[in-house]
This record gives structure tokens, sequence and C-alpha cells, in this order.
């Protein structure tokens, strides 16, 4: 899976913290059908691998496991179905999954740790919290690391998404300002506007 390809094609990663397996993969499908492929299920969801692995089957769907810490996580990750792993920090799971084969968004907030991320085997740097610095602080980092492949990920709504993409993110990571409640049984076409207002920032940074 040419994970880094996949994201500056799709440009957003819808990420999923259910209140349930079912809930979690009802949003999952909506996402997919919106036009927002690459999914991050975090493990922190009841049931995370068994949804998991009932979205590896849906048509379409990029599956990946997000708040990956360890190498157990990483390993069951994958074995659940997952195509990629996403970890919030620097954590066992970058080495895990770059040992597995699969790619992974690694978890920084500094430039060293971005730089120590990519040397752990990460394909590309998840900048988190990102609301931290803003996209200022993301065109700061990118001045002297060009070549980093930065996803910022936390408090990222539409807007917020644009600036990102503007100032040089390969892709944006958003939870709540696109999945809102449908995963924990709300409005699922909501969910579905949501998404495909998201989708729409393929075209307009392709």
């Amino acid at each position: 899976m040419d994970l880094l390809s996949l994201l500056r094609a799709h440009r957003v990663v819808g990420i999923i913290r259910g209140s349930s397996p079912e809930a979690a993969v009802a949003a999952g499908e909506v996402l997919v059908g919106a036009g927002v492929p690459l999914i991050e299920v975090s493990l922190v969801t009841p049931g995370a691998l068994e949804a998991i692995t009932a979205l590896a089957q849906v048509p379409g769907c990029l599956i990946g496991a997000g708040t990956v810490i360890t190498e157990f996580d990483a390993e069951a990750a994958v074995e659940a179905g997952a195509r990629f792993l996403v970890t919030p920090a620097l954590t066992p799971g970058i080495a895990a999954g770059s040992s597995l084969g699969v790619p992974v968004l690694g978890g920084a907030q500094t430039a060293t740790e971005a730089l120590d991320a990519l040397a752990w085997g990460a394909t590309a740097v998840k900048l988190f919290p990102a609301s931290v610095g803003g996209p200022g602080y993301l065109k700061a980092l990118r001045d002297p690391f060009p070549q980093v492949p930065f996803v910022p990920v936390g408090g990222v709504d539409l807007d917020r998404a644009r600036e990102y993409l503007r100032v040089g993110a390969v892709a944006v990571g958003v939870g709540g300002p696109l999945v809102g409640n449908a995963a924990g049984g709300g409005s699922l076409d909501a969910l579905a506007e949501r998404a495909a207002a998201f989708a729409g920032l393929a075209a307009e940074f392709a």
C-alpha cells in the first residue's frame, strides 16, 4: 500500500472513535460512500478490531488503526485487517508497524520528534495536536524540512484543513469536525454531507 500517494490523492483521513463496533462501521461505510476512503478507527473504540475487520471488507475502504501504542497493538491491528497504522506520539507502534511491512503515520509535535518518527520507520508524520501551533507552526516546520510529509491532526475543521494544505500538508486527519456524533449513534445523513465537503479537498488541492 502506497500510503503517501494515497494521502496526496485523497487529502483527508477520517478518524473514527465510536461507541461500539457497529456504530463505527456504519460511520465508516458512510465516509467511503461520500468519498473519504482513508479511514482510521481508533483502538480506544470498543470492539475496534472487530470494526476494522468489517470495514476491511467494504469495497473501496482503505482502513487503518489509530492510537497504536504498543507492539501488541500493531500486531493485533494488522491481523484484524488494518492496512496502515497511526500513533499518537513516538511509540513502539511505529517500529512495530514498519517491521510488519505496514505504513505508519507516526505521531510527533516537534521538529526532533518528526525526524525521529521517520528514522523509526514512519511513512509520514502525524503532527499532533496540530491545534497547538496551527498552520503557522506547520509552515515553520516545513521551512527547514520541506521533504517531511506532515499530516496535521487535532482541531482540523474544513477551513483549517484548507489552510494546512495551502502551507504544504500532504493531508489532514479529521475526527470530530468530520465524524461528529455519527459514530455514537448520531445522524448519518449529516455525516454524509460533511464528508462530501471534506472529500472536495482532493479536487481543490489536486
